[in-house]
């Protein structure tokens, strides 16, 4: 959550502010000491909530509740922020069709729920002769996947470790 400081009250040092009254109409700029005691009169708070404006802009409103609102704000922003995460599998090129279907549905799950995955193909020994066996596993996992993702980044070789990122769709 971002914390800010907000001015409430006394704690308002600018000789003149802009006014907002309770009923969210425009009262317009006004020495600070009317607005404490029309703030007083309502018996609300004198509320800062735009500092950096000239003058700055203060509400006439309950404290609490604008502090509720506010943090109500925040979380409902941060409910729509998606948390995106990089999920990684391992595979070899001799992989078994039992093995890849379960691979396979592993990545399937990490897509549903929003992840992007990297597949990543580990090479060892002689396998790197051959290459093109694990160019066809990776070409293999991309047309199963097509359905439910969208291949970020091509299959490429990275010392032994062929990989490719794929992303929800």
């Amino acid at each position: 959550m971002i914390r800010r400081f907000i001015r409430v009250n006394e704690r308002i040092h600018t000789p003149q502010v802009r006014l907002i009254g309770p009923d969210a109409n425009q009262l317009g700029v006004v020495a600070i000491q009317k607005a404490l005691e029309l703030a007083d009169q309502y018996e609300l708070d004198l509320v800062e909530v735009v500092p950096n404006a000239d003058p700055p802009v203060c509400r006439i409103i309950d404290f609490s509740k604008f502090k509720y609102d506010e943090e109500k704000k925040e979380r409902e922003a941060k409910k729509h922020q998606k948390q995106g995460k990089l999920k990684e599998i391992r595979l070899k090129p001799n992989i078994d069709d039992h093995d890849y279907e379960t691979k396979l549905k592993q990545v399937i799950s990490f897509l549903k729920k929003k992840d992007k995955v990297k597949i990543n193909l580990f090479f060892r020994g002689r396998q790197m002769e051959h290459l093109d066996l694990g160019r066809k596993v990776l070409d293999r996992f991309i047309l199963d996947l097509a359905n439910d993702g969208q291949v970020e980044k091509l299959p490429s070789l990275d010392g032994r470790i062929m990989y490719f990122v794929i992303a929800p769709k």
